[in-house]
């Protein structure tokens, strides 16, 4: 299983840039790195300097920027940027900056830098869908990867002109938290290509009328970083959203917003044979309101009065049991891995960890990922920790680190289950 923390220590963070309309994104990724309290270095290549100036990236950085090996001769610059270095990610990259890595090239300080690091590299590709897809391109890719550098799948969305399509440079925040992350050691190899993967995230929201409604404070994190991390080791991936947050959507995925727990539940009942792993991360309503109003019930009114101060609950579907029923009854012709979530407190008689055993038997599901939640933890934050459970009666302990570090060490366990 793979250890990842969040940083805790400054570092020296190298963000190389190479010349792609990109490049200005590069700016808030040098400034989420200093807003951490890391050293950065900007290092861009001559090209990206017509996108975006030379003051600017060392008026963010608070360091001297240069392209070339010729400067600051008397102190090895294009050695010692490199070896000093705790973590470099280049974003934008451009095929030909990819193509001049794979060939080990050291013509200008960003490739140098890269010939004498050490510690890792995390690649952001963006280009056009065509420059993505073309052979040269592709074999770059797997050769860099074969090297142990990290190649960000690109993000699908609007490129240069009125084209649409993968290529996309990622949000700066999905380039940092997996950056952040493969620092921390997170792996993302490709070991779920061609795997289809579907994930519930989010709250479900049960309208008291169409004003109103009962609900939960899921931001949808979790499951998104749980997407993320899937599309970026190769799965083809659907998230079911249930009123997430505004969150940058994980490359390639498919997303299904619904807003009921009845709505979830029929969303992932339709994918659900199809899919080779399953991740329930959701924030579920366990109880809907028996009726709905079909308008606004007034406060006060003697009509009304009764029906706000007392609602009648009816019980929701179980989506996680429900799906573990179909699979042993043989209905999901993928026979799906099956990871649950508990979001437990605890109490004066049992801790959250013992709660999510009761859980991980009572629904049948393979894995389980118990968080300890309450005022201020896990749900609307960034980090996350907890255990995570198996049918075979192993526990995992996740240490608090970030969301995207924390899917990382389930998607570790949830392979890892398959195979045994």
């Amino acid at each position: 299983m793979t250890h990842v923390s969040s940083p805790s220590a400054p570092r020296n963070v190298v963000v190389g840039v190479a010349g792609g309309i990109a490049a200005y994104k590069a700016c808030h990724i040098v400034r989420a790195f200093k807003e951490a309290g890391d050293n950065v270095r900007v290092v861009p290549t001559e090209s990206a300097l017509k996108f975006v100036g030379k003051a600017t990236f060392e008026a963010l950085s608070g360091n001297p920027v240069s392209t070339t090996v010729f400067d600051a001769v008397d102190s090895v610059q294009h050695v010692k940027v490199g070896q000093e270095a705790d973590l470099i990610v280049i974003a934008p990259a451009t095929a030909d900056l990819m193509a001049r890595v794979v060939a080990g090239r050291g013509d200008d300080l960003l490739a140098a830098t890269l010939l004498v690091a050490t510690c890792p590299v995390v690649i952001a590709p963006a280009m056009h869908t065509e420059m993505w897809f073309n052979p040269a391109t592709v074999a770059n890719v797997a050769t860099l990867r074969q090297r142990g550098i990290t190649v960000i799948e690109p993000a699908h969305g609007r490129l240069t002109g009125k084209d649409t399509g993968p290529g996309r440079l990622p949000d700066p925040e999905q380039i940092v938290d997996l950056a952040n992350a493969v620092h921390a050691g997170a792996r993302l190899p490709q070991d779920l290509a061609g795997k289809k993967v579907l994930i519930t995230a989010g709250g479900t929201h049960e309208h008291i009328d169409p004003v109103r409604f009962i609900g939960n404070s899921s931001s949808g994190r979790q499951g998104f970083a749980l997407g993320e991390i899937a599309a970026q080791r190769g799965a083809h991936v659907s998230i079911v959203a249930g009123n997430a947050a505004e969150l940058p959507t994980p490359a390639g995925a498919e997303i299904v917003p619904v807003v009921s727990t009845q709505d979830m539940f029929d969303a992932v009942q339709e994918r659900a044979g199809q899919s080779d792993f399953i991740v329930m991360a959701a924030a579920v309503a366990d109880f809907t309101p028996a009726s709905q109003a079909t308008s606004k019930l007034k406060k006060g009114s003697d009509s009304d009065e009764d029906a706000l101060s007392t609602i009648s609950l009816v019980e929701n579907p179980d989506i996680l049991a429900t799906t573990v029923k179909r699979r042993e009854a043989g209905e999901l012709d993928s026979n799906p891995v099956i990871v649950g979530f508990a979001a437990e407190t605890g109490d004066e008689h049992t801790t959250a960890l013992e709660y999510a055993r009761k859980k991980l038997q009572k629904k049948g599901c393979d894995l389980l990922m118990c968080n300890e939640v309450g005022m201020g933890k896990v749900f609307g934050q960034k980090h996350n920790e907890g255990w995570i459970l198996d049918a075979h009666g192993g526990v995992v302990d996740v240490e608090h680190g970030s969301k995207i570090e924390v899917a990382a060490q389930i998607w570790d366990a949830a392979l890892a289950y398959r195979e045994v």
